[in-house]
């Protein structure tokens, strides 16, 4: 088993030192799935949801969480995000809000976590908006797929 590298040699918690790495473009992609029922997904793409237009708001939650990854998780290095992207398919055959993350920066250490902070808090975010008329709403599967940038490259998880 590698050594864990947010371990000291006592145990301790401690920051990865990244200073020695060379800064190459980073990027990553997540997913996730909110599903919900008909009569919710169709008051949500025709934006008649009491709270508002569900997807403006819920892309600009998941852009803001994205920049704020390192005071959410512990030991998670600051970076400088060159692009996040929030991206919704609508699926009607299944009900559900499909969201696709991709966070772009060039630097020391991936971006992975931005990309499924993002994620999450724009699942959050629809969620939230929409659960007086759907109590049944369920959040799904988030997960990296596809990672790239720095020593191991590319990394396709789906």
């Amino acid at each position: 088993m590698e050594e864990l590298t947010h371990m000291d040699a006592s145990g301790r918690p401690r920051m990865v030192d990244v200073t020695g790495k060379p800064d190459t473009n980073r990027e990553a992609v997540a997913k996730g799935t909110v599903r919900m029922q008909a009569p919710t997904l169709d008051l949500l793409k025709k934006e008649k949801m009491a709270k508002g237009d569900v997807l403006a708001v819920a892309q600009l939650a998941g852009i803001m969480a994205a920049k704020q990854t390192p005071d959410l998780i512990p030991l998670c290095h600051p970076l400088l995000i060159g692009d996040i992207k929030i991206e919704f398919r609508l699926n009607e055959k299944k009900n559900t809000v499909d969201i696709t993350t991709t966070v772009k920066s060039t630097g020391k250490t991936g971006v992975e976590m931005e990309a499924l902070t993002a994620t999450a808090v724009t699942a959050l975010t629809i969620y939230d908006m929409c659960k007086a008329v759907d109590r049944s709403l369920q959040i799904e599967n988030i997960r990296l797929v596809k990672k790239s940038g720095g020593k191991s490259g590319t990394i396709a998880l789906e």
